[in-house]
C-alpha cells in the first residue's frame, strides 16, 4: 500500500498546469560530512544511499524521519521514477520550491544545473536528461550557516538554539515537482493592475512562436480577454475588464485567469489594486490603510522550516486575523508561494523579506550571492497582491566590529526598485538605513508611558526617535516621510511559569492583567499617531526558547484573542 504524499497541492497555484507530477515522499538519503561523496560517485545513477528522507521536510525535522539536529555539511537525494512516452514528448521541467544552500542536480547521472541560494525557487530543463521508463534524480546540497557569504536567516550558528535563533535547515525544505509541457510554451508571466483604468497589463514570457491568448473570470464569470501574436519571445499587452472588483485587505477579491499558448494551457490569478505613499500615509487603492502587522518567521515544532500541511499555513493567516492583524512582516525568511496565495485569497497583506542574517555585509564581494537569489525572490513573488512591499535587509549590525559597506545595499535596493517600481522598498528594516522609501525603527522599550513620548515627538516637531542616531562615523539620519515601528514588544511570556530558558524583551510582566496593560499602552502609543502608517508586533507565536508570541509554539493561544483584537483593530489615527 503506499502512503500518502506529504504536502500533496500544487505548490504553485499562481501558475499551475494540469500535467505535473508530485515528488515529494520517501527519497534515498545520506548526510556528507567528509564532503567526499562526488569522489565516491554519489550521483551515479546506480549508487544506493543509506538512509531514507521525507521530503520535502529539512533532515533535521521530525516529519523527515531523519530529526539530526547536528551541523551537516553536506547532503545527498536519489529517487527513481518512471516516465510514459506522453510524458517525454515535449518538454520536462524540474522544479524546486527551495533547497538550502547550494544543489546540484543530476538526472540518470549527468549534471543537469547548479543553484545557489537556500531561498529562491529554481527550475531546471531536463529533456535531454530524461527517456521513458525508469530515470533516477539525484540532489546534492552544501550547506554552511557559519559562512558570511551565506544567509542564513534565524538558523542557529551554534550547536544549540539560542536567543531569536533556532533549528537549522539543510537541504530540500519545499516541495518538488516535474512539468510536461508541449515544444511551446509559456515561461512566466508579469502582471502591473491598473484600478483607475480597469485593467490589468501583461507582459509574457513564451519559448516559440504563436498566439497568446488570456481570459479574465470573477465569480466564474468572464469579464474580460485579449490575444497578442508572439514571434520574439516576449509579449506586452492590456487585458481590459468589463467589471471592477477590489483587492481589498481582510476581504481578498480575487480575479481567475486563464492563459493558452497552441497546446499550452495555464490558470493563474490577480487582485485588482495599487499602492501609494502620500506624506505619512501608506494608500491601498487610494485609501489609508493603518498596517496592524505582526511579526511571523515560519517555523514549526515538527517541520522546522516547512509547515507540516496546506491547513497549517492557512491557520497561521487566521490566528494572526482572529486577534485584530491584518498582515504581517514575513521576517528573515522568504515564505513559499502557496503561503502567499492564500494571503491573497484571504486579503491579508505581508512584506516579502529575505533571511539575511549570517551575512558579512562590510564585504562587497557578499553582493555575488545575495544579488542573484534576491533577483529570483523578486521576479517569483511580483504578481502577490498581498505583497505591499520589499524588504531584502534586516538591522545589519556591524559584522566582527566592521561596518556595513553601504554600497550593499544601496546595490540591493536599486535592483528591487528596478525590477518593481509599483511597491516601496525597505532597504535594511530598523538599521543601517542607505537609501530607502521608508525610514522604520525598532523599539522594544518596554515601558508605554516613555515608548509614547518616543513618537510623540514626530507629530509635534517631526523628529523621528532612534536608539542608533549617536552611530559614527554613517549615522542614520530621518528627513521626513513615510515611517513606522516595525518592530516593538516582544513581551515576555511563558506558559511554563518558571521556565528559565524562555527568552524575550525586557522583564516579563507578572501576570495576565500586567501583560495586557503593558500591551495596550504600547499599541495604543503608535494607534494614536497621526505620522505612523502602521506597526509590527513581535511576534505571532513562541519559537523554541523565545517566548515572547501572542501564541504557543504549537499555536495555542496564550492571552484572550477578543481583548487582543478590540486593542489592535480600532481605528487609527492616520486612517481619518
Amino acid at each position: 500500500m503506499n502512503k500518502p504524499i506529504p504536502r500533496p497541492e500544487h505548490p504553485e497555484p499562481m501558475f499551475k498546469r494540469e500535467s505535473w507530477l508530485n515528488l515529494n515522499g520517501e527519497w534515498d538519503f545520506e548526510i556528507d560530512n567528509s564532503v567526499s561523496g562526488l569522489e565516491r560517485g554519489y550521483f551515479k545513477p546506480d549508487t544506493a544511499l543509506n538512509s531514507k528522507i521525507i521530503v520535502p521536510f529539512c533532515p533535521e525535522s521530525e516529519l523527515s524521519g531523519v530529526n539530526f539536529k547536528d551541523f551537516m555539511a553536506a547532503v545527498w537525494y536519489r529517487k527513481e521514477i518512471n516516465l510514459s512516452a506522453e510524458q517525454v514528448r515535449g518538454n520536462v521541467l524540474l522544479h524546486f520550491g527551495a533547497v538550502d544552500f547550494c544543489a546540484t542536480v543530476y538526472i540518470n547521472g549527468s549534471n543537469a544545473g547548479v543553484h545557489k541560494g537556500g531561498y529562491a525557487s529554481f527550475t531546471l530543463d531536463i529533456t535531454k536528461f530524461v527517456r521513458e521508463g525508469k530515470n533516477v534524480i539525484t540532489v546534492y546540497a552544501l550547506d554552511d550557516v557559519r559562512s558570511p557569504m551565506q544567509a542564513r536567516g534565524k538558523q542557529s550558528e551554534e550547536f544549540h538554539s539560542h536567543a531569536c535563533d533556532y533549528t537549522r535547515t539543510t537541504g530540500i525544505w519545499q516541495t518538488v515537482w516535474l512539468e510536461f509541457v508541449p515544444e511551446d510554451y509559456i515561461k512566466s508571466v508579469k502582471y502591473i493592475p491598473d484600478p483607475e483604468n480597469v485593467c490589468l497589463g501583461i507582459t509574457a514570457f513564451v519559448k516559440g512562436r504563436g498566439t497568446l491568448k488570456a481570459e479574465a473570470f470573477f465569480g466564474g464569470k468572464c469579464v474580460g480577454s485579449a490575444q497578442v501574436s508572439v514571434t520574439s519571445g516576449t509579449a506586452a499587452f492590456t487585458l481590459p475588464l468589463t467589471e471592477k472588483h477590489l483587492w481589498e485587505v481582510n476581504k481578498g477579491g480575487l480575479y481567475d485567469l486563464v492563459f493558452t499558448f497552441g497546446e499550452d494551457r495555464v490558470e493563474s490569478y490577480f487582485g485588482l489594486r495599487d499602492l501609494c505613499l502620500d506624506g505619512y500615509k501608506f494608500l491601498i487603492n487610494g485609501k489609508s490603510v493603518f498596517q496592524r502587522l505582526v511579526l511571523d518567521q515560519g517555523f514549526y515544532p515538527d517541520g522546522i522550516y516547512t509547515a507540516p500541511t496546506d491547513e497549517a499555513l492557512i491557520n497561521d493567516i487566521k490566528l494572526s486575523q482572529a486577534v485584530g492583524f491584518n498582515g504581517a512582516r514575513l521576517h528573515q525568511k522568504v515564505f513559499e508561494a502557496r503561503f502567499l496565495y492564500h494571503c491573497d485569497r484571504l486579503g491579508y497583506i505581508v512584506w516579502g523579506e529575505y533571511g539575511n542574517w549570517g551575512l558579512d555585509y562590510s564585504d562587497f564581494s557578499v553582493i555575488k550571492n545575495v544579488l542573484p537569489e534576491w533577483t529570483e525572490i523578486v521576479e517569483r513573488d511580483f504578481n502577490h497582491p498581498a505583497i505591499v512591499g520589499w524588504c531584502p535587509f534586516n538591522e545589519t549590525w556591524d559584522y566582527r566590529g566592521r561596518q556595513q559597506d553601504k554600497e550593499v545595499l544601496r546595490v540591493i535596493y536599486r535592483t528591487t526598485k528596478a525590477l518593481d517600481r509599483t511597491r516601496p522598498c525597505i532597504d535594511t528594516s530598523g538599521n543601517y538605513h542607505v537609501e530607502t522609501d521608508i525610514f522604520d525603527v525598532h523599539d522594544y522599550d518596554q515601558n508605554p508611558e516613555t515608548f509614547k513620548e518616543h513618537y510623540d515627538a514626530l507629530m509635534e516637531d517631526g523628529e523621528l526617535f532612534s536608539q542608533l542616531e549617536n552611530r559614527r562615523p554613517n549615522r542614520q539620519i530621518y528627513e521626513g516621510g513615510p515611517t513606522f515601528v516595525s518592530e516593538y514588544g516582544g513581551i515576555k511570556w511563558s506558559v511554563s511559569s518558571g521556565d528559565s530558558k524562555a527568552w524575550g524583551y525586557g522583564d516579563a510582566p507578572k501576570s495576565i492583567d500586567e501583560f495586557m496593560t503593558r500591551y495596550k499602552g504600547l499599541t495604543d502609543a503608535l494607534l494614536d499617531n497621526n505620522c505612523m502608517f502602521g506597526f509590527c508586533y513581535t511576534q505571532l507565536y513562541d519559537i523554541e526558547q523565545e517566548q515572547n508570541g501572542i501564541y504557543t509554539y504549537s499555536r495555542e493561544a496564550k492571552f484572550d484573542c477578543d481583548a487582543l483584537k478590540a486593542i489592535n483593530s480600532r481605528k487609527a489615527k492616520i486612517e481619518d
